[in-house]
């Protein structure tokens, strides 16, 4: 049982995952809804040997980065971590956390810091997955993520960093499960934004009846969204409205003058306006020539090699989901992209005979998933190309590699730097430059 005995606690410094550091008779605290130089009465939730953990019901001396949350429900709700952070101090902590990966999982540091990426820091989320239950003492049914550090659902009416169409829909979106027949019987709800449409899949875990099925169509109708029902696996999947629409969502990279076409449930990055900068970021990190022939490894649906092919020879992309590259292989048509290949692999089991292989390179762009690309180190190296872009969701992983590229294969860390693709939260995204005997 937890301690609710308050304890006061100087706050010295932040940890990776965004809360207060504390030392208390030599143990180490660590203590959410706390900032550096803080002064906080808090409460023990944790207490092992070596550490613990508490959260903080006080601030008695606030940092000046303190700021007031903007949703109502941030005491509650786990789906953001760092609303009380203003958010400079969001991002010099997101780069300070890169720099200090990059030293002590990778023993190497960049020449040059690139200036953080920021964009839109409320509405942003293009993409999220909701979890839904019905609880009856709480009136009907419950829409949104986890109460922090807990299994249960936190009671929401509005989400503040969900695009508004569904972040301001919860309430009507709770209204609506309660109303079903099968109202305990929706598991999730997997949102999708595009800049054509927002769709929302329902996980429904029986049949639904005709008239639940009636009332989700003029949901959707009324407020104009695409509701989709998965009964079993993702493969299940079907457009419930509108009916006999075979349209895909779609977002766009002016700059770049290409627009990607997507099912709700491919993956793409959550935050169009980073997104946008990040492709050309990587652009001009690549510094592509007419003459470039780039390998795109892990490209998902084309998202850097369409921008890409726009500045060089050649793309080929290679990906490990056959129905991604597909939907690539859709979108370089739709585009008109000509000098863009793409190829299903196993990255992980990178000894094989790829026939991508054959072909010359002398440049890549990596984007790999959280365990980072370490499998395909050596392939990279036996290609020797000149520049490695590198686009890391997990700055840990994103050391380890960058530095064995730089220790065991003779490249060099150029520059790295954060893009604010979760702002309010402690995720960090990065970019970075590894070049072959810089000058």
């Amino acid at each position: 049982m937890q301690n609710k005995t308050p304890h006061t606690a100087q706050i010295t410094g932040l940890s990776h995952e965004g809360r207060g550091i504390a030392h208390i008779n030599g143990k180490i605290v660590f203590i959410a809804n706390a900032l550096p130089g803080e002064t906080v009465s808090f409460i023990y939730t944790l207490n092992k040997t070596k550490y613990a953990e508490g959260e903080a019901v006080e601030i008695i001396q606030p940092s000046p980065e303190r700021v007031t949350p903007k949703c109502q429900h941030y005491a509650v709700c786990g789906g953001c971590s760092m609303q009380h952070f203003a958010s400079s101090a969001q991002m010099d902590f997101k780069q300070q956390v890169l720099l200090e990966q990059l030293a002590h999982f990778g023993g190497i540091s960049p020449k040059q810091i690139i200036s953080p990426m920021m964009g839109e820091e409320w509405g942003y989320r293009h993409k999220a997955r909701l979890g839904v239950r019905f609880v009856a003492k709480k009136g009907g049914a419950l829409v949104g993520f986890r109460e922090k550090n807990s299994r249960y659902l936190a009671e929401i009416t509005r989400c503040e960093v969900l695009h508004p169409t569904v972040g301001l829909l919860i309430p009507e979106l709770r209204s609506l499960i309660s109303a079903l027949a099968a109202s305990a019987q929706i598991a999730q709800i997997e949102v999708a934004v595009g800049d054509n449409a927002t769709a929302l899949i329902l996980r429904n875990l029986i049949e639904l009846e005709a008239a639940d099925l009636a009332m989700l169509k003029a949901f959707g109708q009324k407020h104009t969204l695409w509701i989709y029902l998965q009964p079993k696996g993702p493969s299940t999947t079907y457009k419930l409205w509108p009916e006999s629409s075979t349209e895909l969502l779609a977002y766009a990279a002016p700059e770049q003058g290409v627009r990607y076409y997507f099912h709700p449930q491919d993956f793409t990055q959550v935050n169009p306006s980073i997104n946008r900068q990040m492709l050309s970021q990587a652009i001009a990190l690549l510094d592509l020539q007419p003459t470039d022939r780039v390998l795109d490894l892990f490209c998902g649906l084309g998202n850097f090699s369409l921008a890409l092919a726009k500045q060089c020879q050649m793309v080929v992309g290679v990906e490990g989901d056959e129905l991604m590259v597909k939907r690539a292989t859709d979108n370089a048509r739709a585009n008109h992209i000509t000098n863009a290949e793409f190829y299903l692999a196993n990255l992980m089991e990178p000894e094989q005979a790829f026939s991508w292989l054959k072909q010359d390179y002398n440049k890549i762009l990596l984007d790999p998933p959280r365990s980072g690309a370490q499998e395909i180190l050596p392939l990279i190296a036996k290609l020797q190309v000149e520049r490695i872009v590198y686009v890391s969701c997990n700055p840990a992983t994103l050391a380890r590699d960058a530095g064995i590229l730089v220790k065991e294969y003779g490249y060099c860390l150029l520059k790295a730097g954060v893009m604010n693709m979760f702002p309010q939260t402690s995720h960090v995204e990065s970019i970075a430059l590894l070049v072959k005997n810089p000058q």
